[in-house]
C-alpha cells in the first residue's frame, strides 16, 4: 500500500499523508486494494467503518495458529509484570510514553493481543527497563484506533489487555479514534464508551475530569516536581466538546498541557507535517489560543512526522504524528518514548518494539521482526530542546528566590560572611569603605587599589547568582599584564588571618566573569587567595614553587577553577580542578575539607579533578586574606575581572545541602 505523491507542501495546504479512512485518493487507493484482497469485510458498510486486518497480519507462515494463539508459540498470558506503578514524581528525568492505532490487533478477523500486551509489561516493568532510557515512566498514552471495526466483541479482547493497567494502578490515558466511533463527541452510547467508560478512568490515579458524554478526559499527573495536565480528546470534538476542553485549562490556569487526539496533522515526505483539515479546527478553536498546549500527539495517518507552530503568545507548540499500522504486523504493538530531562531542557524520543524486543530475547525473531525492533531514522528517534522555565512562563513563572537575611546564613562553625547589599548599585567602593564581617567574627574587608588604577575599578551591582543570599556583588575591573585594579583584604586585626583550619573547612564564592574575560590578560586570577609565599611558609617539596601564595582559588587563562593550596602535613601544595566554565553565566564554588580530603563542587556537585592524599588544615603566615586579589612573590600581579557574590568560610566541613545556594 503506498501514499499518494503527486501533491507536495508548498501545492496545498492539506498533509501529504495517507488517510485510509478520508473521501480522496489516499482512501479509494486503499479501499479498492482492500476489495481487490478481499479483505473488506461485509460489516464495515453498516458500521460505516473500514474493517481491514493487513495481509501481513494473517496467521500464514506461522504453522497455521488460531487468531487468538501468539504466532510464536507463546499464550498471550505467559508473560505477567513484574513491578508497580510507582514513579519518581520529584526526579528531573520522567518517561511520557505513547501507543498509537492498535487496531489491527483487534480485529474482528484477527484478535491477537500479545504486541499490546508486551507493551503494557514494559511500561510497567521496572525492573527490566533497568539501565535503558526510559525508566521512571509517568504516563501513558494511547492515540486511538484501539480497535478496527467498534465491535463489541473487539472491546472484550482490549478490556482485558487494559486491565494489565488498571490493575497496576497505572496513569493512562485511552481515547476514541474513527475506527472505534463515527461522528462527534454527542453521539451518545458506543461500545467504546461501554468499555471506556467514566468510572473506569476514574479509578486511575490521574484522572482529573471526564466531559459529561463521557469522550473526554482530562489527566493530571506529577513529574519533576510539578503537576502537567494531559487531554485525551475524540476523534471529533462537538462544540460542546471544544468548551469542555477550554474550561478545564482555563480551570487549571498553571499546568503545562499535553493534547493527544486521533487527529491533528498528517506528514510530507520530508518528514515535515502540517494541520488537517479537523487539525485546523483545533488549532483555531483549542490550540493557538491556550498558551499552556505545548506539545500535541495524534495518530491515524502514516508515516511519522512533526512540526513546530507559533501560537497567540508568539511561543512554539510542537505537533507530532506517530502511527506504525502500516509497518510489519500491524506496528507490532510499537511504542514511542518521550524522555523529559528537565536539567538538560531536552525531550529525547525513542520508538521500538517492546514485543519484539521480547522475541530477541527468545532467540525467535525473524527477518522481518529483526528490522522493526527499534526505528532509528531522524523522524522515530530525535531531540527536542525546551527551555521548560522559558516556554512555561508566560503562565507559571517560576519566582525568583527571595534574599535571605544574613543571620540565616551563619551555621555553626561559620568563621567569615561578607555579602555586599549596603550601598546603592551602580556605585563606585569609596576610598576607605570598610565591609563588615557579617559573622561578627571581627574579619571585616577593606580596600585596596592598585596604583594609577583607572576609575570605576570596583562597582556595586544587583546582578547576583538565583540561589545567592544576597542579591548584590562587587564588580571588579581588574587585570594582570600590566596589573590594575581595585580588591579587598581583610584587616590586619582580622582573626582569620591566623586559623590553620585544622579540623576542616569550607570556603564558598559565588562569582561570573564578563564577556570580555581573556585569558592572557586575566587569566591566573583569584577569587579569593592568602598573602605570603610558599617560600616563606618553608613549603619546598617537589610541588612547591617558592613564589606561589599559600592559597588561592582562583581561575585559569582556560576559565578553570583552581583550588592551589599548601597544608600543614605537606611539603608542596595540594591543587582540585574543575571543567571549563562558560562566560556571563553565575557559578557557585565551594571547596570542602574534613580534615583529611579536599574536595571541590561547582553548583553543588562534586567535581571528580580532585586529590586523594591526606591534607590537613592550611598554612598560615598571619597574614590577610585577599578578595579578588592575587600575588606573586609578595607582591600584587593580578586583580580579579569579574562580578564576585557573596562569600563564606566556615572552619568545619559542610554537606552540599548545607552550601549558600542549597
Amino acid at each position: 500500500m503506498h501514499r499518494p505523491v503527486d501533491a507536495h507542501p508548498s501545492d496545498c495546504a492539506c498533509p501529504v499523508t495517507a488517510d485510509p479512512d478520508g473521501d480522496g485518493v489516499a482512501a479509494s487507493s486503499r479501499r479498492t486494494f482492500l476489495q481487490r484482497a478481499g479483505a473488506l469485510g461485509a460489516g464495515a458498510g453498516a458500521a460505516g467503518l473500514l474493517a481491514a486486518a493487513p495481509a501481513h497480519a494473517a496467521g500464514a507462515g506461522h504453522g497455521g495458529r488460531g487468531a487468538d494463539d501468539d504466532p510464536y508459540g507463546r499464550t498471550t498470558t505467559s508473560r505477567g509484570p513484574r513491578g508497580k506503578w510507582s514513579p519518581d514524581p520529584d526526579s528531573p528525568r520522567f518517561t511520557v510514553v505513547v501507543m498509537p492505532d492498535t487496531q489491527y490487533m483487534f480485529d474482528q478477523d484477527r484478535i491477537h493481543p500479545a504486541p499490546v500486551e508486551a507493551s503494557f509489561r514494559w511500561v510497567l516493568d521496572p525492573e527490566g527497563r533497568a539501565g535503558g532510557n526510559d525508566e521512571n515512566i509517568v504516563f501513558l498514552a494511547h492515540l486511538g484506533d484501539v480497535t478496527n471495526n467498534g465491535l463489541a466483541e473487539e472491546y472484550a479482547a482490549a478490556t482485558e489487555v487494559f486491565g494489565l493497567l488498571d490493575r497496576a494502578g497505572a496513569s493512562y490515558g485511552v481515547l476514541a479514534g474513527n475506527h472505534d466511533v463515527s461522528d462527534d463527541d454527542q453521539r451518545g452510547d458506543t461500545p467504546y464508551l461501554d468499555t471506556f467508560s467514566v468510572a473506569r478512568a476514574k479509578k486511575r490515579p490521574s484522572h482529573h475530569a471526564s466531559s459529561p458524554d463521557g469522550y473526554n478526559t482530562a489527566h493530571v499527573f506529577r513529574a519533576g516536581g510539578r503537576d502537567w495536565m494531559l487531554l485525551a480528546l475524540d476523534w471529533r470534538l462537538s462544540e460542546s466538546g471544544f468548551a469542555w476542553a477550554n474550561s478545564v485549562i482555563a480551570d487549571n490556569p498553571t499546568l503545562p498541557v499535553i493534547v493527544t487526539t486521533h487527529e491533528i496533522v498528517g506528514s510530507y515526505d520530508d518528514g515535515t507535517a502540517g494541520l488537517s483539515g479537523y487539525g485546523q479546527q483545533l488549532w483555531d478553536k483549542l490550540i493557538k489560543g491556550n498558551d499552556q498546549i505545548f506539545l500535541t500527539l495524534n495518530g491515524h495517518y502514516w508515516p511519522p512526522g512533526s512540526t513546530v507552530m507559533k501560537n497567540d503568545a508568539g511561543h512554539d507548540v510542537h505537533l507530532h504524528i506517530t502511527n506504525y499500522q502500516d509497518r510489519y504486523y500491524g506496528g507490532a504493538g510499537m511504542v514511542r518514548s518521550y524522555r523529559f530531562d528537565l536539567d538538560r531542557g531536552r525531550i529525547d524520543i525513542a520508538t521500538f518494539s517492546p514485543w519484539i524486543r521480547e522475541l530477541a530475547a527468545d532467540g525467535e525473531l525473524n527477518a522481518l521482526a529483526a528490522q522493526e525492533l527499534e526505528l532509528t531514522s531522524a523522524v522515530d528517534r530525535f531531540s527536542m530542546e525546551i527551555d521548560f522555565d522559558e516556554r512555561f512562563s508566560g503562565f507559571a513563572p517560576v519566582p525568583p528566590r527571595e534574599a535571605r537575611p544574613a543571620r540565616r546564613m551563619l551555621l555553626p562553625g561559620t568563621l567569615a560572611y561578607w555579602r555586599f547589599d549596603e550601598g546603592a548599585a551602580g556605585t563606585d567602593v569609596a576610598a576607605g569603605t570598610v565591609f563588615k564581617d557579617r559573622s561578627g567574627n571581627g574579619n571585616d574587608l577593606e580596600l585596596r587599589t592598585v596604583p594609577g588604577t583607572p576609575a570605576h575599578a570596583l562597582v556595586r551591582t544587583d546582578d547576583h547568582h538565583p540561589d545567592q543570599p544576597a542579591h548584590a556583588g562587587l564588580v571588579f575591573a581588574g587585570q594582570g599584564n600590566p596589573v590594575s585594579g581595585s580588591y579587598l583584604r581583610t584587616v590586619d586585626s582580622a582573626p582569620l588571618n591566623r586559623e590553620t583550619f585544622a579540623r576542616g573547612y569550607t570556603f564558598e564564592v559565588f562569582f561570573k566573569v564578563p564577556a570580555d574575560w581573556d585569558g592572557g590578560r586575566n587569566g591566573w586570577s583569584a577569587m579569593l587567595s592568602r598573602a605570603g609565599t610558599a617560600a616563606a611558609a618553608g613549603k619546598n617539596g617537589p610541588t612547591a614553587t617558592a613564589e606561589e601564595p599559600v592559597l588561592s582559588l582562583g581561575l585559569s587563562s582556560s576559565i578553570e577553577l583552581q583550588w592551589n593550596a599548601y597544608p600543614l602535613n605537606q611539603d608542596g601544595a595540594t591543587t582540585a580542578w574543575s571543567h571549563l566554565l562558560q562566560k556571563e553565566e553565575w557559578w557557585h564554588v565551594a571547596v570542602v575539607n574534613d580534615g583529611r580530603i579536599s574536595k571541590l563542587y561547582v553548583n553543588g556537585c562534586e567535581e571528580g579533578r580532585n586529590p586523594t592524599s591526606r591534607a590537613v588544615g592550611l598554612t598560615a603566615l598571619d597574614l590577610p586574606f585577599l578578595l579578588g586579589g592575587y600575588q606573586w612573590a609578595d607582591a600584587v600581579s593580578q586583580v580579579f575581572h569579574g562580578t564576585i557574590g557573596d562569600v563564606r568560610i566556615s572552619g568545619r566541613a559542610l554537606k552540599p545541602g548545607q552550601f549558600m545556594n542549597a
